[in-house]
């Protein structure tokens, strides 16, 4: 029975007080216009230039694209930062506090080489954007720490730990003088002798 009686409902004709009036129904209404798709020609390119013009207006363009130029006051402190002292690093947090594991590690390489704390000098990028961001354009090397020797730019981490490991590194700092001499750790270690 209750089959039937929805077949019935089903087929009944709708009253007139059941349908909205046109009003109501424009008043109610979601539509949106569609926008308009562009026309797409699927016809052949044709050859207009030839492959290596366009490489290189393609690398130019990638170039430009990925290039951030440096403010002139950031480059000229980031120049004169560089040339602060005969080894400069440029690390996350401090020499006491790195803030992150490569510049933790080249801290410690710097260490273990034995470089004169007199001829160093660390920057903290975290404290400035734009000196972070200034100094990856100024050496065009994308990562942090990197080190300077003598105002020229050795590379970040991975190359100074493999220059460590080589004995490069040692080499190039006794090049530039900037190792604890060998007599001055060891004055302090003396006790004073008594007359």
């Amino acid at each position: 029975m209750l089959a039937r009686t929805s077949r019935q409902l089903l087929r009944r004709p709708a009253s007139a007080a059941s349908v909205p009036s046109v009003a109501v129904a424009a008043r109610f209404s979601t539509a949106i216009p569609t926008p308009r798709r562009p026309t797409v020609n699927l016809q052949p390119l044709q050859k207009v230039a030839s492959p290596s013009a366009i490489q290189s207006v393609q690398s130019a363009t990638a170039t430009f694209g990925q290039r951030r130029f440096i403010a002139d006051h950031t480059r000229e402190a980031i120049d004169r930062a560089v040339h602060s002292a005969p080894v400069v690093l440029f690390m996350k947090g401090t020499p006491e506090l790195p803030q992150c594991g490569f510049s933790r590690a080249s801290i410690q390489v710097l260490g273990l080489q034995g470089v004169d704390p007199e001829k160093f000098a660390a920057f903290n990028v975290l404290e400035d954007a734009e000196l972070r961001a200034g100094v990856k354009e100024y050496s065009d090397w994308p990562t942090i720490p990197q080190l300077y020797v003598d105002s020229e730019f050795v590379g970040g981490c991975d190359i100074l730990i493999a220059m460590h490991q080589s004995g490069e590194l040692a080499k190039l700092f006794e090049e530039k003088k900037v190792l604890i001499a060998a007599g001055e750790g060891d004055a302090e270690a003396e006790p004073e002798k008594k007359e």
